[in-house]
């Protein structure tokens, strides 16, 4: 089985990686892990997806407009500081805090977020370069001064077809996940 992440599939090819999250296994209380960690010869990829494009579960008009709002909310979020200071950045923390103690942190860092926005009623493109630019501003300095030590080399804000580019020799296939019997 291809590691998975809601309707995104994923081959890294020969690297390792893991799902801190997967079922059965025990995250250390409050703490936010990334969907994956990829190691490679070189560097650590944690990798964190956001999916507001996914396709509603089922065909119930619930479904439907509680996607509808978590993608208004998405688009919110990308404009403003809530997501990176609330969800990204903590996640990003967490996940180096518990490699760290883990003494598996002695290669760079890579932090990606890949976004699916597909099926966003707008171009989310104009918003992500700024996006990552804000990321990265937050994970390198949270409080009044910057951290002494940059835990994360830098970081990558993707979507299906960025991906390809930043990441050639790992495919990304989207799978929607069937829908409930009604």
């Amino acid at each position: 089985m291809e590691p998975r992440e809601g309707e995104f599939e994923f081959d890294f090819g020969s690297a390792t990686f893991e799902k801190p999250d997967a079922n059965g296994t025990v995250i250390p209380q409050g703490m936010k892990l990334v969907d994956f960690i990829v190691e490679e010869e070189e560097r650590l990829i944690l990798l964190e997806i956001k999916d507001p494009s996914r396709v509603p579960r089922s065909t119930d008009a619930r479904a439907i407009a509680a996607i509808e709002s978590e993608r208004r909310d998405f688009v919110r979020q990308l404009e403003n500081k809530e997501w990176i200071h609330n969800e990204l950045t903590p996640t990003a923390r967490d996940t180096y805090t518990y490699l760290h103690v883990m003494e598996r942190d002695k290669k760079p860092m890579l932090y990606v977020v890949l976004l699916g926005v597909d099926r966003l009623p707008f171009d989310a493109m104009p918003l992500l370069p700024n996006f990552r630019d804000r990321l990265l501003g937050r994970l390198r300095m949270e409080t009044h001064q910057p951290w002494l030590k940059q835990y994360v080399a830098d970081c990558l804000v993707l979507t299906e077809n960025t991906w390809r580019k930043a990441f050639p020799g790992y495919s990304l296939a989207r799978i929607p996940q069937t829908t409930d019997p009604v």
